[in-house]
């Protein structure tokens, strides 16, 4: 399957070979600029950016700062690519994307990040990994320098939470860049992604702790604006008790937590005190959602603090999971593996010229934890 495939930056190659190797091109002759070739074939200048540059590695074209690019004065190297045959793939980078997340934690992030890994070179690309930290300035940063510097043939992105889209993701996604979302979606926009139905999934869980018999339950979370997945967690949080007929009094939200993903160290002392002080002021709260785990771990501790943990229940998305690790917290469960790999099977089929879905839907599993089993 990967000998066969062509990639449209190969296409694109390809043409400008076939015109030079039947003469239309000369030595010396001024090739179509990036934009020009991204125009005519009807792809992103990314791609059209790739071909020119494994032209060039090639030693087909050269590339003249200013000028533009020029078919080579001397075209020995076609005999090295057969006269007339096509370049095989040995002699060409294997193609190359690009996964930029904000970090991976055995709670979430981990298998997502194996999931692609393995996916990728099975179907015989090379994986460039970016970590943004959480930082939405980094991300961007991240993306720009892949982008310029033409190192990759698409993206795998898992954006950090955020009050704002950021402009480089929108810039490609408008472009209709080879561009794959992972963990949420961007409203509005034209993009692939993969994720879980977290709205789904949040009304399940939710319910479960309603049907517990918890009358008075809260959400807590990062602020939901514009982060597709909190957002829609929120909603499944609402929608559980609208389906049972329940009042807007027995909804308590906590939305402005600190908190960032997956590696919330420094920003634990901000978010303790915004629990304790939310918990002291509403007393009748016994059952919680977290939209993290380890949102739920410092909710578990406040509760132990105030002496409070006695029958309550606390809930979250994703555990860490294996052989010895048992969970803390019922939870949603969500499929990274199954993620991870439709991720890189979306990105293939842009890469290759195919439509690929605006959004792929993950199933999800409810993990009960009965308090019990429960490990403090």
């Amino acid at each position: 399957m990967n000998s066969q495939r062509h990639l449209l930056y190969e296409r694109l190659y390809n043409y400008v070979l076939d015109d030079i190797q039947k003469g239309s091109l000369r030595s010396g002759d001024r090739v179509p600029s990036e934009t020009e070739l991204a125009r005519k074939h009807g792809v992103s200048r990314i791609t059209s950016m790739r071909a020119l540059q494994n032209l060039e590695r090639a030693g087909l074209v050269e590339r003249i700062r200013g000028k533009g690019t020029f078919v080579a004065r001397d075209l020995g190297r076609l005999a090295e690519v057969g006269g007339g045959e096509r370049p095989p793939r040995s002699r060409r980078l294997a193609p190359r994307v690009g996964f930029l997340l904000p970090d991976a934690s055995p709670a979430y992030g981990l298998e997502l990040l194996n999931a692609i890994e393995e996916r990728a070179g099975e179907n015989g690309l090379s994986l460039v990994l970016k970590r943004s930290r959480g930082e939405q300035e980094e991300e961007e940063r991240a993306i720009e320098a892949l982008v310029r510097s033409g190192s990759v043939d698409g993206l795998i992105v898992f954006p950090v939470n955020g009050e704002f889209y950021n402009a480089s993701l929108l810039r490609l996604a408008l472009a209709k860049s080879p561009l794959v979302l992972v963990d949420r979606y961007l409203k509005g926009i034209a993009a692939s992604s993969v994720s879980t139905d977290n709205l789904a999934a949040s009304r399940d869980l939710t319910g479960y702790v309603l049907d517990a018999g918890h009358k008075h339950v809260a959400f807590v979370s990062s602020p939901p604006a514009n982060t597709s997945s909190i957002e829609d967690r929120l909603h499944g949080f609402r929608a559980a008790f609208s389906q049972r007929g329940l009042g807007l009094d027995r909804q308590h939200l906590l939305t402005d937590l600190k908190f960032g993903f997956p590696n919330p160290e420094s920003r634990i002392p901000a978010d303790h005190a915004a629990i304790r002080a939310f918990l002291e002021s509403h007393e009748s709260i016994t059952g919680f959602v977290a939209s993290e785990y380890p949102i739920a771990l410092v909710i578990r501790d406040v509760l132990h603090d105030l002496q409070r943990d006695q029958g309550t229940m606390v809930s979250c998305f994703d555990s860490p999971r294996g052989q010895f690790v048992q969970p803390r917290f019922t939870h949603i469960q969500q499929n990274e593996r199954e993620m991870g790999r439709r991720a890189v099977d979306l990105l293939l089929a842009q890469l290759d010229g195919q439509h690929a879905p605006s959004q792929s839907i993950v199933p999800y599993e409810l993990v009960i934890v009965p308090a019990a089993a429960a490990v403090p």
